[in-house]
């Protein structure tokens, strides 16, 4: 369960600089259904840019902001449907917008499950600790946004092979950047990092994403609601909810498919990773080029028990995609040859290097489970084209000037061409051996006990079902901070 014991001298210093500096804190429920969120605080939102460093932009993390970058309220889920003219399958493949999130990508809602619940019990002293994100990317720059949001420093830690959009962000907005040796597949340098930390520095508290419970909890209740909101909309007669599948950075989404599995029985739930590091597949190990999932261990947040099935993704279709989607020539020949709409088109941007990799779970996932036109798989896209701009000027430099030729060939070779290989649906025995992978990260490195692995496969009741019922007891939490600031009062 997430730790709420107060304390209560930090928590009363937490609230008079929230007070000071105008901080009112959204409840899950208001992030789940914006609807909630007060008037006057829509009304004040109506000058906020998206990506402002503006305490009012807690209220825009939600799957439900309107699609823009200043001023905008909210309405129902952001998802796109992928046509069967792009994915070659008929299943529908909805895949929900990461970029209408402040800093581009729903990993800011990570970051403030992990958080806010330290904040507003008093573990987390703002006047005096420094929060530390460690990451794979874009979970330090939500970490870094939501600690200046709420009046804490930050120290992000992301490894030294990320984008450079990333880094060039985060030192505007982080106290403190630390770039580890490596790339995304490289976690224990960060882990290392963050032990490091920890026992040299008494004003550092650790938000690691791969094991704060928080991480799940937010996305079981706000990703996983708003999936289901976003294929009750668009579901047809006789349509069902199939599945989803997610890559696994943190694995926190993957509570999301927790969320939709109670709600849709018979719905499958798929873990993606890359092939080049097959952890989950084979026990295997490598690098990888896929942006914001990380490997060679299983994250703590991880439900294995609840995942059927394992697929891997070559990093060279992800890279190859990217620049196929950004190419003009690649846009105009999923028009005119493939038969998809200019307006679907127009929503290639969207699409990051991870939210590609998850396209082609999905269509992986629709074929090997034969599924037809009534079928609806949902993924995400975590963030936007807008983080890769870098990498795609590399692969302009790398392979030359776009043709006709080469975009059919990426489409034929790294789209149509996607097949059933490299996956393996999980029998009893197979999730157990993908569970047990976490004694050697987590017990053997991270201070776990195997008493608490074992309770994560044997209690679900006791450790999966007891945080999924702490989203009511956080949100009086949070009620109870923003009215000791008086501030939704004075509003």
């Amino acid at each position: 369960m997430i730790d709420l014991t107060r304390n209560e001298a930090s928590l009363e210093r937490n609230i008079k600089k929230a007070r000071e500096n105008h901080i009112i804190i959204p409840t899950i429920a208001q992030m789940k259904d914006p609807g909630k969120i007060p008037a006057k605080i829509r009304e004040q939102l109506k000058d906020v840019g998206l990506w402002d460093v503006n305490p009012l932009n807690l209220f825009r993390i939600t799957w439900k902001n309107e699609q823009k970058e200043s001023g905008g309220l909210f309405h129902g889920s952001n998802y796109i449907v992928l046509p069967s003219e792009l994915t070659g399958v008929k299943a529908r493949i909805i895949c929900m917008v990461g970029k209408w999130f402040p800093t581009g990508c729903h990993k800011v809602g990570a970051s403030f499950g992990c958080l806010a619940p330290r904040l507003i019990t008093g573990q987390f002293d703002t006047g005096y600790h420094k929060a530390v994100w460690p990451s794979t990317g874009n979970y330090c720059r939500g970490g870094a946004f939501n600690s200046k949001l709420l009046g804490a420093n930050s120290i992000a830690i992301l490894p030294a092979e990320m984008s450079r959009e990333r880094f060039e962000w985060l030192h505007s907005i982080a106290g403190e950047v630390i770039a580890t040796p490596g790339c995304e597949s490289n976690v224990k340098e960060i882990f290392d990092k963050t032990w490091e930390l920890k026992n040299t520095r008494e004003d550092v508290l650790i938000f690691n994403q791969f094991e704060e419970m928080g991480n799940y909890l937010w996305h079981y209740n706000v990703t996983g609601s708003a999936i289901a909101d976003a294929f009750e909309e668009m579901k047809g007669p006789g349509d069902r909810f199939a599945g989803a599948i997610f890559t696994s950075g943190s694995a926190g989404t993957m509570a999301s498919g927790d969320y939709l599995k109670e709600k849709y029985p018979g719905a499958k739930l798929g873990v993606g990773e890359a092939l080049q590091c097959p952890t989950l597949l084979n026990n295997g190990f490598g690098g990888h080029r896929i942006e914001g999932i990380g490997d060679k261990h299983v994250p703590w947040i991880h439900n294995v028990k609840n995942t059927d099935l394992v697929v891997d993704i070559d990093d060279e279709d992800s890279q190859k995609i990217l620049r196929f989607f950004n190419e003009p020539l690649g846009k105009e020949y999923l028009i005119s040859e493939c038969g998809v709409s200019s307006d679907f088109a127009e929503n290639l941007p969207l699409f990051g290097i991870s939210g590609i990799a998850n396209m082609l779970c999905a269509i992986k996932m629709a074929k090997y489970y034969e599924m037809d036109e009534h079928d609806v798989i949902a993924t995400v896209l975590t963030d936007s084209a807008v983080m890769y701009q870098s990498r795609i000027r590399e692969l302009q430099e790398e392979d030359g000037e776009y043709n006709p030729v080469m975009a059919a060939v990426d489409y034929t070779a790294h789209i149509a061409s996607i097949k059933t290989d490299n996956m393996q649906e999980l029998t009893y025995a197979d999730r157990k051996r993908v569970h047990n992978l976490k004694y050697y990260t987590w017990v053997e490195q991270q201070g776990r006990s195997a008493e608490e692995l074992n309770a994560l496969w044997y209690d679900e009741e006791n450790t999966w079902g007891s945080v999924r019922k702490q989203a009511g007891e956080i949100d009086a939490l949070i009620d109870e901070f923003n009215e000791r600031t008086g501030l939704l009062r004075e509003l």
